[in-house]
């Protein structure tokens, strides 16, 4: 967005334009905690290291101040338990070497009742472990200057068979609960808030999304499919029964590195709700999507990231989407400024400037399937009760920024469904 338009458009609204929110919110108050002595600092560390396979490891209700890292490293059958997300708490400030505060591989591990705050890196991680639940556990950061904390709170990568129930996830300066190339996953009953993504489902196959609040974050439940990853494109994710509220964060992460995988969620503009990036086989129902000041849903292929977008095994395309049964309101608060997107859903959407938008896609379409988007040929399927009364624009940016057009009509991705599948049904009495 370089026009000379655009740059005038964006100097007169930004007078108007408060600054996004901010939040340093804090769940519990760690502070009164009586201190873990030396001793029982120096046993936490020795338990995660002896700890045989079907053992458990108590975390007693204390503030634990650690230096080091906890690694559980290929353990089988291991309950890690504490007294209570606001009873024992693993700090993690005085850290000055290693990535994650708490890291994890192994097999049918569960993770209950604790909280994480303060790790350089990721707060927990779990990499090439099958079988593991995280229930009830609090993951934060404490610091003022949240560019500062860590990229990730709840952090399963290569995994099988994930369950994240009744978790806290907040000011990560990427996302709060991220599931990346993992497959059959559940993510229930969680409080994501005050990150840049909330929950993010990312290059994972067969995950359910509901009843959890993602609230006050840049955006709220992201499912993303990126290129050069050694998984590649993931498919069958379900959304449904979540509050997805306000979430008008300001957008504080900073790059990962010099590839556009660690970068593409710099790119997400505040303000918004459900974003899809490359997604396939998507079913969104029966979710709250209300205040998200941008747009409380985006669909867009990975082109629009201006990152390259071709890799083996992988398509930049979302395709078969299935959107239904949603709840939207809209908010009076002026779009996102500060990102590209952001630019292109306020400025050149279908109803009028600096209008928040319900639903957009990005209209970029696979045109060796067919040369006219009117044939849905990507099978975006969008079936929202009083469509007629909602903000939906589809775009086209097929020809470049100087020749971007928006339209009004949803017909033509009315009438339809995909068949998204899912099969978590082993996982959900975890």
């Amino acid at each position: 967005m370089k026009t000379a338009f655009i740059c005038l458009f964006i100097s007169s609204l930004l007078f108007m334009v408060s600054c996004n929110s901010r939040s340093n919110e804090q769940t519990f108050d760690s502070s009164k905690l009586p201190r873990a002595s030396e001793d029982e600092v120096e046993k936490l560390v020795e338990d995660f290291i002896l700890v045989e396979d079907g053992g458990t490891i108590t975390i007693e209700p204390l503030f634990y101040e650690l230096k080091t890292q906890l690694i559980l490293d290929n353990k089988k059958n291991i309950k890690i338990i504490g007294a209570g997300m606001d009873q024992s708490v693993l700090s993690f400030r005085n850290l000055k070497s290693g990535g994650e505060g708490v890291k994890i591989v192994g097999e049918n591990i569960l993770i209950e009742n604790f909280s994480i705050e303060d790790a350089p890196g990721d707060g927990i991680k779990s990499q090439h472990t099958d079988g593991i639940t995280f229930r009830k556990l609090n993951v934060t950061w404490t610091n003022g200057d949240k560019s500062k904390n860590g990229t990730y709170a709840i952090y399963p990568v290569q995994c099988k068979n994930v369950v994240i129930d009744g978790c806290i996830a907040s000011h990560s300066k990427d996302a709060g609960i991220y599931v990346g190339q993992s497959e059959n996953i559940i993510v229930k009953n969680s409080l994501a808030f005050g990150n840049v993504a909330g929950i993010e489902i990312e290059n994972c196959d067969n995950a359910e999304v509901y009843d959890n609040l993602a609230r006050n974050n840049s955006g709220g439940i992201l499912v993303f499919n990126l290129p050069g990853l050694p998984k590649s494109d993931g498919r069958g994710t379900k959304i449904y029964n979540n509050a997805i509220i306000d979430n008008n964060h300001e957008n504080f992460a900073t790059p990962l590195g010099d590839g556009p995988n660690g970068n593409t969620v710099t790119m997400i503009p505040p303000g918004s709700g459900i974003i899809l990036l490359a997604a396939k086989e998507v079913e969104i129902f029966n979710n709250q999507i209300f205040r998200n000041k941008t747009t409380g849903l985006a669909i867009a292929s990975y082109q629009i990231t201006g990152f390259p977008a071709e890799a083996p095994n992988w398509s930049p395309y979302s395709h078969d989407i299935y959107v239904h049964d949603n709840s939207y309101e809209r908010t009076l608060k002026l779009p996102d400024l500060t990102r590209e997107l952001g630019q292109l859903i306020s400025i050149y959407n279908a109803h009028g400037k600096a209008k928040t938008q319900d639903i957009i896609y990005d209209g970029i379409w696979d045109m060796e399937i067919s040369q006219e988007i009117e044939s849905n040929p990507m099978k975006i399927c969008i079936n929202e009760k009083g469509m007629e009364e909602m903000h939906f624009t589809r775009f086209y940016l097929m020809d470049g920024e100087d020749n971007i057009e928006s339209f009004k009509d949803y017909k033509p991705f009315q009438g339809c469904n995909v068949n998204v599948s899912t099969d978590v049904s082993s996982l959900a009495s975890l």
